[in-house]
């Protein structure tokens, strides 16, 4: 028996993420009390309370917690299943990418060329996303696959493949204590302010929040923080900053990913012309990996306009 509606699942998730009855409310564009009455409705169903509320405050009990976690991928689930029904009827369905703008390793005309190269390619759309919810875009099917970072990005219930793997910089201020340096170690970036990425739950930075690269890179002009990012995001380094390889800090791994539940031949198709994208053409040797604190090499491979790619 479903005890639970995905419209009082929608309900919940609106007031767990919100903590306000007049937030959550003024989201799902419903009335406050509506809403109250509901959630009292759903904890008289499920036999525990869900939230600890005051006059001032509201907060999630175990139960809610766990409802939280447990009730998002519900959802996530019911509307992936229901837009991979919808495009498995469409003959004409898109094959939709995301990726956050830049976030390529300049890997993607490549790819899109090796697609098109495929007898049963489709039009491509790339859709942009925010700093961390490419993950959620795959998970709640609003997108066939995505490049993704590692570790940054949640791969929880995705399948993936590494497309490239590179070294991490520092990016500090000219001025900075460390600029001069020709590399750093993870231990001398202790104390420093890092950013707050929007829209990432647990950051570990303690500076102001940003959104995107061009953020950040303002902010530590200013001498408001620093930033550690994967290299690909960093290069070329604007005027007035510096970047400096982490030494001692993990790779980063560009990986193409999708919803390990989606085994359509759609996603197949583009999954083995990615992987296909990293291999030399017959007869031009074998792959060169980028070196440790070297940029990467960015080209565009002949018939990388075949892809009939749109942004959007």
């Amino acid at each position: 028996m479903i005890e639970l509606e995905t419209r009082e699942l929608e309900y919940f998730l609106a007031v767990a993420d919100e903590l306000h009855f007049g937030r959550a409310a003024a989201r799902l564009s419903i009335a406050q009390p509506a809403l109250s009455k509901a959630i009292r409705r759903i904890e008289d169903r499920l036999g525990v309370a869900l939230f600890v509320r005051s006059s001032r405050h509201v907060g999630l009990t175990p139960a809610g917690e766990a409802l939280r976690e447990h009730g998002r991928h519900a959802l996530n689930a019911v509307s992936a299943a229901v837009q991979s029904a919808r495009r498995a009827g469409d003959a004409e369905t898109r094959l939709r990418l995301v990726l956050k703008p830049g976030g390529d390793a300049g890997l993607l005309s490549g790819i899109l060329a090796a697609y098109a190269q495929q007898p049963d390619a489709r039009q491509v759309d790339i859709l942009f996303s925010g700093p961390a919810d490419r993950s959620d875009f795959l998970r709640g099917g609003r997108a066939d696959v995505g490049l993704l970072y590692v570790p940054f990005d949640d791969l929880d219930g995705l399948d993936h493949e590494t497309l490239h793997s590179e070294d991490r910089v520092a990016v500090v201020p000219a001025g900075h204590r460390l600029a001069g340096h020709a590399a750093v170690r993870l231990s001398e970036l202790e104390g420093e302010t890092l950013p707050r990425w929007k829209g990432v739950p647990g950051g570990d930075g303690t500076g102001p929040e940003v959104t995107d690269v061009v953020q950040l890179f303002q902010m530590i002009t200013v001498g408001r923080m620093i930033g550690v990012l994967p290299r690909s995001l960093v290069e070329p380094v604007p005027d007035g900053l510096v970047g400096l390889p982490v030494s001692d800090a993990p790779p980063s791994r560009l990986v193409l990913a999708w919803n390990a539940r989606d085994r359509r031949p759609l996603v197949a198709s583009f999954v083995a012309a990615a992987l296909r994208s990293r291999r030399p053409a017959p007869g031009t040797g074998p792959v060169q990996e980028t070196p440790p604190g070297a940029a990467p090499v960015r080209q565009t491979p002949p018939g990388a306009d075949r892809s009939g790619a749109t942004a959007r």
